[in-house]
């Protein structure tokens, strides 16, 4: 079985949560890469399966690919999968002002991370994690993408003002990841015993 797992990604800040988040008793080794794969549209499910195949077809082993999506429930979902661009053209402010018409406030902050074995014929297996919330205006840090406008339900700050550990303890990301762990270590467990 081989141990070491390509997660694909040119953003750092992904890559260092997933690891602060996984923490040094996961039981894969998670390296990196920046492979260039088509940006694709249609439903979050979808657009994660084929881009962890043509990511594993690239990298020839396994890998793991991340999808975050924002979602405006007064916009019917919308930015959805498309918030990278929406966030570059806007930026946290323009999308807090996108609901300026609307008294509904409500978001969805949905990330999936999707895993593929890298041997041909095997399915495509999905983590999903969903974190509620609203877009406020926005407040805290600006390093890491819409984070200064996404206020997570239960909380009065956003999660660009949490300490790094709080948010790691209850983000989107956070939820999709514990399910991933979840997996490996049953996947672990099995391959112990059968040894």
């Amino acid at each position: 079985m081989n141990r070491t797992i390509t997660f694909v990604t040119g953003n750092s800040k992904k890559l260092e949560e997933l690891v602060q988040i996984l923490g040094s008793s996961f039981p894969r080794k998670i390296i990196s890469s920046n492979v260039d794969l088509p940006e694709l549209q249609g439903e979050i499910d979808v657009i994660c399966k084929k881009k962890c195949l043509e990511a594993s077809s690239i990298v020839k082993g396994p890998v793991i690919v991340e999808d975050t999506c924002l979602c405006f429930n007064a916009l019917k979902g919308l930015p959805g999968p498309y918030i990278k661009w929406f966030l570059q053209q806007l930026e946290p402010e323009g999308l807090y002002k996108l609901l300026i018409g609307f008294e509904d406030k409500t978001a969805q902050a949905v990330c999936t991370f999707a895993y593929h074995s890298g041997i041909e014929g095997e399915e495509v297996i999905l983590f999903k994690g969903v974190t509620d919330g609203e877009i406020v205006e926005p407040r805290g840090s600006r390093d890491f993408g819409w984070d200064p406008c996404f206020q997570p339900k239960g909380y009065n700050i956003t999660y660009a003002e949490m300490p790094k550990e709080e948010k790691n303890k209850i983000s989107h990301r956070f939820r999709a990841l514990d399910s991933l762990r979840a997996y490996f270590n049953e996947e672990q467990c099995n391959y112990n015993k059968n040894k």
